[in-house]
């Protein structure tokens, strides 16, 4: 049977300590401790191993998008996890969870749904300026009737 590594998240290079909140987005590689709060979303630079630790003092009100995920905090919003997303005991999301890689203990929350995905960064859908400008100019007729094939 095969052994399976152990997960080395990389050195905190940063610490938002206790009794600190910060209103804004929060861009970040490498290692993030969390004890305070964010307002705004929180995002890793993509594959550079980012990994965001939240301890059970951190709160996070917005979306997160990262490699990697230690929870043991809150999270309102939606989090975005290319790899692997640990949720300890204490550990609170009220949104959905995008991961490829999920250890979850008992007693963690999650107020919306698990998401495995290879690519767990989703499709966004692109809004066309053109058909609107297009259906703008050419009204249909309103005695005409839509057929569908």
């Amino acid at each position: 049977m095969a052994r399976k590594r152990r997960f080395k998240p990389p050195k905190v290079t940063t610490v938002i300590g206790q009794g600190t909140e910060i209103k804004g987005h929060v861009a970040f590689s490498g290692g993030l401790h969390l004890d305070g709060k964010v307002q705004g979303n929180v995002t890793g630079v993509p594959d550079s191993n980012s990994t965001l630790t939240i301890s059970e003092r951190g709160i996070v009100e917005g979306d997160v998008r990262l490699d990697n995920l230690i929870l043991n905090g809150e999270v309102q919003g939606d989090v975005y996890a290319s790899q692997r997303v640990e949720l300890a005991s204490a550990a609170r999301v009220a949104g959905t969870v995008h991961y490829q890689l999920l250890e979850m203990a008992m007693g963690a929350e999650v107020n919306g749904q698990l998401v495995h995905s290879e690519d767990p960064m989703p499709r966004q859908l692109a809004y066309d300026h053109k058909t609107d400008k297009a259906a703008a100019a050419h009204p249909p007729d309103p005695g005409s009737q839509e057929v569908k094939s």
